[in-house]
């Protein structure tokens, strides 16, 4: 499953993020695989706002359909 399906509420954790590109600008927010985040909100056809600790990351929604995510 893709970041940018993950519904409202649900805690998942980041499972791969295989592209090197959008690892490294993953990891620039602190978000790396085996990270837990939970999906705070998602705009509609905008970013997929995740929290990660007392954090919230709001991830653009092409990069959020490269990060690869499972139920937590």
């Amino acid at each position: 499953m893709k970041l940018a399906e993950a519904k409202r509420g649900q805690r998942l954790y980041i499972a791969a993020i295989p592209n090197p590109t959008v690892r490294a600008q993953a990891i620039r927010f602190g978000i790396a695989e085996g990270a837990e985040v939970e999906c705070y909100e998602k705009l509609p056809a905008g970013p997929v706002v995740v929290c990660k600790g007392k954090q919230e990351i709001a991830i653009g929604r092409k990069l959020a359909e490269n990060i690869e995510v499972r139920p937590a």
